[in-house]
């Protein structure tokens, strides 16, 4: 069965600058203004879709005309803008710098429109010869490398920082109870293992390629529980672990959901189709709850599961969760995820 996707809710959220961070319920809470973070997600699924209408374009042309204003000519970003147009801090190279870069990388090759396309390349190689001393955010900016890599193989700065990311990641560990590269489990917790399985597969490095498949396994299976996802909580977790944690986040299913996505689309092999299917499915009940974080009359979702609830609050980044996820579920055949 293939998911009904909404932006009703992207729309809701958005005015003439860009992507209010926060909700209470499904309005907008203007007062805490705007973050590049949940932009650049905005920006990447608008261009995640093959024939966006002229109110996603427009909106895909606001959100990078945000991501613009947040570039520092030294290639880094602001993140935090308030309702009063003013930023609230100074630029940097956290997350929100590799979110820019993941969404200006997809942009650059899906963006709508050929100027957007131009536009987006030109502000990804600005950003792209700068590097974060986080690993998480490194991991997302490789994410904006591959795809631009996937059709110019010959983009240098898209190659180096693709495998600057994945040597900075690391290979498994020698311990099947704990193969994973960090001593704990965090947030977005499969975007390392994409990109190991995209280094390998766009850096025709089979050692890559087959340890990011081995993460990206483990992962799947730690947080699978009696045949649903039970995600790593908000706290993350360590070794030894058992769970079920609360409070789990939308973005844990979506980067399971992209890890998955990637891993099918390189090996065609039927568990990460299976990965994928669950991650939907948490979306709409399948989960340690078995309640529905996706709420159909709104479009948006919500902010969290709690052990005997949901967090009602639906924001940018929890919506964009579900239709990144639902997207990915869309493009696959027929005969999949049935």
């Amino acid at each position: 069965m293939k998911p009904d996707i909404s932006f009703a809710h992207l729309r809701r959220l958005s005015d003439d600058t860009g992507l209010f961070e926060h909700a209470r319920g499904a309005v907008p809470r203007r007062e805490h203004g705007y973050c590049l973070d949940d932009v650049a997600r905005g920006l990447l699924v608008i261009c995640r879709e093959p024939e966006p209408d002229a109110g996603l374009t427009a909106l895909a042309e606001t959100y990078l005309a945000f991501v613009a204003h947040a570039q520092d000519p030294d290639g880094s970003f602001h993140n935090r803008l308030g309702l009063d147009r003013l930023w609230h801090d100074e630029p940097g190279v956290g997350d929100w710098w590799g979110r820019a870069l993941w969404a200006l990388g997809t942009a650059a090759v899906r963006g709508p429109q050929p100027w957007i396309r131009s536009a987006a390349l030109a502000m990804f190689d600005s950003g792209a010869v700068l590097r974060s001393p986080w690993s998480r955010s490194n991991t997302f900016a490789a994410l904006g490398a591959a795809e631009i890599l996937a059709v110019d193989p010959g983009h240098e700065g898209a190659r180096k920082l693709l495998a600057d990311a994945a040597r900075l990641i690391g290979a498994p560990r020698a311990d099947d109870a704990w193969p994973w590269p960090e001593p704990w489990l965090s947030y977005a917790n499969a975007a390392p293992a994409e990109v190991l399985i995209a280094a390998g597969h766009l850096l025709d490095d089979k050692r890559l390629l087959a340890d990011g498949l081995t993460l990206l396994g483990w992962l799947l299976d730690a947080q699978t529980r009696d045949g649903h996802l039970s995600l790593t909580p908000a706290g993350g977790h360590g070794r030894g672990w058992t769970g079920p944690g609360f409070d789990q986040q939308p973005i844990e299913a979506a980067a399971l959901a992209d890890a998955c996505a990637r891993a099918l689309a390189v090996t065609g092999a039927d568990r990460w189709e299976a990965g994928l299917a669950r991650a939907m499915a948490w979306f709409l009940g399948m989960n340690d709850s078995g309640i529905p974080l996706a709420d159909q009359s709104t479009g948006g979702c919500c902010d969290g599961l709690e052990r005997e609830g949901r967090n009602e609050n639906q924001g940018a980044e929890s919506t964009l969760a579900l239709i990144s996820t639902f997207q990915h579920g869309r493009n696959q055949p027929k005969e999949r995820l049935a």
